[in-house]
């Protein structure tokens, strides 16, 4: 019987290390909303013309330049805002000269809803129509 007292006394001091106060939980999501908030815009027209096109392509549904084009980006960077899995889905920008897909890619969440990174999920910009 030992054991399990022990075990019990062990899951509640594990537990309550793991559960913030309410009040920080609180503000622990504010802050994770602001950084999403704050990221930066960029319009279409600032967009390189490999990107329009992709963006195009997107709005169209397809035709895609990549297999891999349309799957399901994770955003395990967290860089973007948190959405169920499945939200998020990944395209290839074309890179001049690159002898693979190269680091740029536009995702998408909701119609109207893009994000462009042109290196590799590193920074992204919110894109403005």
């Amino acid at each position: 019987m030992m054991g399990l007292r022990m075990l019990r006394l062990v899951w509640i001091v594990l537990a309550s290390m793991l559960w913030l106060p309410a009040g920080a939980q609180a503000h622990t999501h504010h802050a994770a909303q602001s950084a999403h908030a704050d990221l930066a815009i960029i319009s279409v027209a600032e967009l390189p013309p490999q990107a329009r096109d992709t963006l195009r392509a997107i709005k169209n549904g397809g035709p895609f330049a990549y297999p891999r084009d349309g799957v399901v980006f994770g955003n395990y960077e967290r860089a973007l805002p948190k959405r169920p899995r499945g939200y998020y889905h990944e395209y290839t920008v074309k890179t001049p000269g690159a002898r693979n897909r190269g680091a740029r890619r536009i995702i998408s969440g909701e119609p109207g809803e893009y994000y462009y990174t042109a290196d590799h999920y590193k920074i992204f910009k919110r894109i403005q129509e």
